[in-house]
């Protein structure tokens, strides 16, 4: 019998976890028994995924040796994040005037979910500053940095690192040869982890069924099938020309990353596909320099998914309490998104900590973010799927703004893949 693919088998798990939520709904011993198997998947997962980008950096870097080339691909990384991400937010605040999905609705037809979580946090955002933003960059204290998963200070000690081993010459070879053989043990043992991958993806979506019900979606539908059509429309369209410009269909990317693409999808997590991204980029003919640093640092840069979603969740909670925003007002919010979604990855529901950290600038009631907490886990799967898609193609577009894309290599892969399928 041939072997059921990963990506099914990820399929199975995510149907018959929405099946068993949907069937025990409300029912307090789905998440009893049920969480602590996808806390475990989570888990796992976070454990192996500092590891594989320090030693993926260090040696990438090391490799270039040159702060100055290193320089500059930083600089047109952080350029070429900025203009996709403005993109993201102008589709999401053009889809949300076009279709007004929050004008006419009814506030008491709505459940309240809890935000008393995020509000803290988004204080803290609030009073971060951008530049405090790249201060925070460089670690006081690595170990910390480690810690708690910080990872654009991370990305930073490792480049400094990476340059320190590439001066040494010789002397360096050990170091290398050390992080080599980490980088290969990590990814043997994520391949080791995915097998887990569908009982994971089973246990989280059939937890979050049983807690809000599929019953929730019928009052924000209309919300829910604009933000995901506007998702679609961003990477079949925008993220489509980019790759077309590059010489790389969009649809050949969603064949490579297909078990990647189903996972962050059930778990709503970028951060359980991050190894296997970085893996399949570099097989698909983008060097190992540019992948270990563009795909980490496009998490904290580079969420095109949540920036759409942010926007148009900003003009349907203004909506749904009667607020016209002027276009003025809808250029300040362009910009304080821009600025705001910046460097906070790492921060525990990211989207409602900038959204709860930007509405009131433009006056716009932040407790409205109550309205859609509920179904904030099925928007999330969405934006989470085009934030990986972003990530992967920024690889692709560096490397050929480099002059460092492998296109055989690339062919060859991607043909290899076709007939595995």
């Amino acid at each position: 019998m041939k072997k059921v693919s990963l990506a099914w088998q990820i399929l199975i798990g995510l149907i018959i976890g929405i099946a068993v939520g949907a069937i025990f709904y409300g029912n307090p011993a789905v998440q009893t028994y049920l969480q602590p198997i996808g806390d475990l998947f989570i888990r796992l997962i976070k454990m192996i995924v500092i590891p594989i980008v320090v030693a993926s950096l260090i040696i990438g870097v090391a490799g270039v040796g040159d702060i100055k080339k290193l320089g500059k691909l930083g600089g047109k990384t952080l350029l070429y994040f900025e203009i996709i991400t403005t993109f993201a937010i102008i589709i999401g605040l053009f889809a949300a005037n076009i279709f007004q999905p929050g004008a006419g609705l009814d506030m008491n037809s709505l459940d309240k979910g809890n935000i008393d979580s995020y509000v803290n946090t988004a204080e803290e955002v609030q009073n971060h500053s951008f530049a405090d933003t790249f201060v925070h960059i460089v670690p006081a204290n690595l170990f910390e940095s480690l810690a708690k998963g910080d990872m654009l200070a991370i990305i930073f000690f490792s480049v400094i690192f990476g340059l320190g081993v590439a001066a040494i010459g010789e002397k360096g070879k050990p170091v290398l040869q050390f992080f080599q053989g980490t980088a290969d043990a990590m990814f043997f043992v994520t391949n080791q982890i995915m097998k887990f991958a569908p009982f994971g993806v089973f246990a989280l979506i059939g937890v979050t069924v049983s807690k809000f019900g599929l019953a929730s979606l019928i009052p924000l539908s209309k919300l829910v099938i604009l933000v995901y059509g506007s998702m679609f429309f961003f990477i079949v369209i925008v993220l489509g020309l980019v790759a077309k410009l590059v010489g790389v269909n969009i649809f050949h990317l969603f064949k490579i990353l297909k078990d990647e693409l189903i996972l962050a999808y059930s778990t709503a997590s970028s951060e359980t596909v991050l190894p296997k991204l970085m893996e399949k980029m570099e097989k698909f003919g983008c060097p190992k320099a540019i992948v270990s640093f563009v795909i980490p640092t496009g998490y904290s840069f580079n969420l095109d998914g949540s920036t759409l979603y942010q926007a148009i969740a900003a003009l349907f909670i203004a909506q749904m309490y009667g607020i016209d925003l002027s276009i003025a007002d809808q250029l300040s919010l362009l910009l304080v998104l821009m600025v705001t979604s910046k460097g906070i990855a790492g921060v525990p529901g990211v989207s409602f900590v900038v959204l709860l950290a930007t509405l009131g600038s433009v006056g716009i009631p932040a407790e409205g973010l109550a309205f859609i907490a509920g179904i904030d886990r099925i928007l999330d799967m969405a934006r989470t799927v085009v934030n990986v898609v972003g990530n992967s193609l920024a690889a692709i577009v560096l490397s050929k703004w480099e002059g460092q894309y492998n296109p055989i290599k690339a062919k060859q892969y991607l043909e290899d893949i076709q007939k595995s399928a």
